[in-house]
C-alpha cells in the first residue's frame, strides 16, 4: 500500500450506504468506521477515494449480511482534484471488499476504479477492469 500525494477530499461520512463493485454477494454496504482517520473533537469521520474503512454489509447474501469487513474505496460521487489539476467524480460510491491483509475478497470489479486507488493498492489494479 502507498501513500497518496497532497490531500484528498472525503467525501463519504460514517453512515453513508453505498455499492459493493465486487462479486462477493455483496449488495449495499455502511461505513461504520474510517481507518488511520485523524480528526477533531465532534468532527464526524469521512472517507475518500483509496481510504481503507470498515462497513457493516446491509444488502447481500445472508452470510454476510449483518458482518463487518474491512473494504477499499473506489468511487465517490464528490469531485476530487487530482495532481495534473482535472476535478474528477463518479455517477456513484462504491467499495471493495478486501481482507485484512488487503486481498481482494472478490475475483471481479464492476465499473471503473479510480486511478488514486489502483495505484496504493497493487491487487485491485490486477482484478479491475477499467481504471479511470
Amino acid at each position: 500500500m502507498k501513500g497518496l500525494a497532497g490531500r484528498q477530499t472525503r467525501g463519504l461520512l460514517i453512515g453513508a450506504q453505498m455499492l459493493c463493485a465486487d462479486n462477493t454477494g455483496a449488495k449495499v454496504v455502511e461505513i461504520v468506521q474510517v481507518l488511520k482517520y485523524h480528526g477533531t473533537k465532534k468532527r464526524v469521520p469521512s472517507a475518500g477515494v483509496g481510504d481503507i474503512v470498515i462497513v457493516s454489509v446491509k444488502k447481500g447474501t445472508p452470510e454476510l449480511r449483518k458482518q463487518l469487513f474491512p473494504a477499499v474505496i473506489v468511487r465517490q460521487r464528490r469531485p476530487f482534484r487530482r495532481t495534473d489539476g482535472t476535478m474528477v467524480s463518479f455517477e456513484d460510491n462504491a467499495v471493495v471488499l478486501t481482507t485484512k491483509t488487503g486481498e481482494t475478497k472478490g475475483s471481479d470489479i464492476k465499473g471503473p476504479v479510480a486511478k488514486e486507488a489502483a495505484e496504493r493498492f497493487s491487487r485491485i489494479a490486477a482484478t479491475a477492469s477499467t481504471i479511470v
